[in-house]
């Protein structure tokens, strides 16, 4: 995907933050996200023939979103993508990576002025014991680094970074044990195993935090909040500056939600960390 069909994609995927969709009209704007470069050219029946649903639904899908209907949607569209902006003269690919990156993390900044979603997660996670932090695949050392962290302040957390069936019985052993929530951290190419567990989990009585990379993600419909970071899509491999902000914001919310308890692990991990002199600094 060249820069500029994702510079299209990118404000594309921008009508859809926030909104509140069915599953339906999360596949419906997947797919629009998906095809940005020929999206706005399509008509209702090609768009509801390449998201797998019907015409009717393309309509409600744009209605939805605030729009008298789908010709509306399109010409909204349509001006997002002649207005796609041209390529800095003198920037290599990897200087544009790295400045979309830059811009991932002013939205994600903007976002957080209303950080009510954040709070109302970290209120059900902090409260959590044990808890487990779910992430497999490209998110398994996301899940573990902040698995870290937040085993510094909080006494059982669980990193679940491995598939198989031995995933399932992770999750009934932590619901067993006590666990109200779990933190799932999904990103693309979104594994099958990761969405069956969000499911999994849910049907077992937790409340599901999803830091995943947009409002219209596969395990959007499933969870009980949804912290959207968007993933850098511009180098051979993804780079996940944002879902790691998100990650570590959302634990500092944790720490603020618990602040006593907090603060006395931290004193006794430091004292216990110059007991063993474990650090050099």
């Amino acid at each position: 995907m060249n820069d500029g069909v994702v510079r299209t994609a990118e404000r594309v995927l921008d009508l859809f933050q926030g909104a509140r969709l069915t599953p339906t009209q999360r596949r419906i704007a997947h797919s629009l996200v998906e095809h940005a470069a020929k999206a706005a050219y399509l008509s209702a029946a090609e768009v509801a023939e390449l998201a797998g649903v019907s015409q009717p639904s393309v309509t409600r899908f744009a209605m939805a979103l605030g729009y008298s209907g789908y010709p509306a949607l399109r010409r909204e569209l349509r001006a997002l993508a002649s207005d796609a902006p041209s390529e800095p003269a003198g920037e290599n690919t990897m200087q544009r990576a790295v400045l979309a990156e830059a811009d991932h993390l002013r939205r994600l900044a903007e976002e957080l002025q209303r950080p009510d979603d954040v709070r109302r997660a970290a209120d059900l996670l902090a409260a959590s014991r044990p808890l487990p932090v779910l992430g497999l695949r490209a998110a398994a050392p996301l899940a573990a680094y902040f698995g870290y962290f937040a085993a510094k302040v909080f006494p059982d957390v669980r990193v679940l970074d491995s598939g198989g069936t031995g995933l399932h019985d992770r999750l009934d052993q932590a619901r067993a044990a006590g666990a109200g929530a779990m933190l799932a951290i999904v990103l693309p190419r979104y594994p099958r195993e990761s969405v069956e567990a969000v499911r999994e989990a849910k049907a077992a009585g937790f409340a599901v935090v999803a830091i995943t990379d947009s409002a219209v993600s596969p395990v959007a419909g499933d969870a009980d909040v949804v912290l959207p970071a968007a993933v850098g899509t511009r180098l051979v491999f993804d780079l996940h500056t944002g879902p790691m902000a998100m990650a570590m914001v959302l634990l500092e919310a944790m720490c603020d939600a618990a602040p006593e308890p907090v603060q006395r692990r931290l004193e006794e991990f430091e004292a216990s960390a110059a007991r063993r002199n474990i650090f050099t600094a």
